[in-house]
């Protein structure tokens, strides 16, 4: 298989063509969060700043992996590492075949991505973290990207926030993931095998299918077994929902004709699709759009909202805005304006 046409260093700090000047450094305490990365760089393997609202996504990538169309996606525990060394600092691969497989996926021109759930205290973590570096050193021909949730947000899986992000980070390189070409590898599919013995969650074949790709576990990639075909997925799926109308009653528009000047208040949680459904259909019609993800607080986006209906400017507020005594803020700001307000 020829690797990917589509393959693109990606940016880092540091990359600009302007000359080298020496800067005063700056004590940790007194840095922004989105510079607080610890001191690795210029080393193979390295920490880059967390990712999400609150930091809660580490990042990290080894040697300089590109962004390319193919992304070969693998869970940590339990797929490349032996999962009953999880919470101490040595490891094992899960087979002497990994380093070898994951050699291949790069000739073969795929990305490679470590996307694992981490939900561990400051000292679990730190032993984490100097395990992952330890595997980074026994792949040192193998560039990689990881990811890793820390908290029980839209980062962890089944939720899809990781791979957004890669999809986020590609896109500043020209690179658009081909689903199609890519897949997950995870231990997590669960599968059962007797009435006492089964698969210890299904999270990774969730996220799989949450984010329409190919799913394989360990046995079936390194070892090239045939799929365990007797498997359960417990909770809510989203494929069981009838396909219903975006709007209802459906005959109405979503937006008022003749226009006129209101405001969109989105209800519901993360990763739902509120900001996709506002590029489709608000953004073009010159709504503004607010978001707290964006603006920080919520005081900024009040605001924001306040100096929107001053200005007769229509806006979506895009937040989660899960309960009443968040959704008053708004409503009392259209109230005070004369204005319209609609949920969505």
């Amino acid at each position: 298989m020829q690797p990917s046409s589509s393959k693109k260093r990606p940016r880092e700090a540091g990359d600009g063509a302007e000359g080298s000047t020496k800067a005063r450094k700056v004590h940790p305490f007194f840095q922004k969060r989105s510079e607080q990365v610890d001191d690795d760089v210029g080393k193979p393997f390295r920490w880059l700043p967390p990712l999400g609202p609150t930091g809660s996504c580490l990042h990290a990538v080894n040697q300089a992996p590109a962004s390319t169309t193919k992304v070969a996606a693998l869970d940590l525990d339990g797929t490349l590492i032996k999962a009953d060394l999880r919470h101490t600092a040595d490891w094992q691969w899960w087979s002497p075949v990994v380093p070898k497989k994951l050699r291949e996926l790069h000739e073969q021109g795929y990305s490679i991505v470590i996307i694992s759930n981490q939900n561990l205290k400051a000292a679990q973590l730190k032993t984490w973290k100097d395990k992952v570096a330890s595997i980074a050193r026994a792949l040192e021909s193998v560039p990689f990207r990881l990811f890793a949730a820390t908290v029980k947000d839209q980062y962890r899986k089944p939720m899809p926030g990781m791979w957004y992000e890669l999809e986020r980070l590609y896109a500043l390189d020209g690179v658009q993931i081909d689903k199609e070409e890519s897949f997950f590898i995870g231990d997590a599919a669960g599968r059962i095998y007797s009435k006492t013995k089964k698969d210890f969650a299904s999270t990774d074949r969730k996220w799989a299918l949450n984010l329409s790709i190919k799913f394989l576990t360990p046995e079936e990639h390194f070892l090239n077994l045939a799929p365990h075909t007797n498997v359960e997925l417990p909770g809510f799926n989203v494929s069981s929902l009838p396909d219903l109308p975006q709007i209802l009653p459906s005959s109405s528009s979503l937006l008022p004709d003749p226009p006129s000047h209101e405001l969109v208040l989105f209800v519901g949680s993360p990763c739902l699709g509120k900001t996709s459904f506002y590029t489709q259909h608000f953004q073009k019609a010159g709504y503004t759009h607010i978001n707290q993800d964006t603006l920080k607080t919520r005081p900024k986006c009040i605001a924001a909202v306040q100096e929107a209906a001053k200005n007769g400017q229509s806006c979506v507020i895009d937040n989660t805005n899960r309960n009443a005594a968040t959704r008053k803020f708004y409503i009392d700001i259209a109230k005070k304006h004369k204005l319209p307000i609609r949920y969505g």
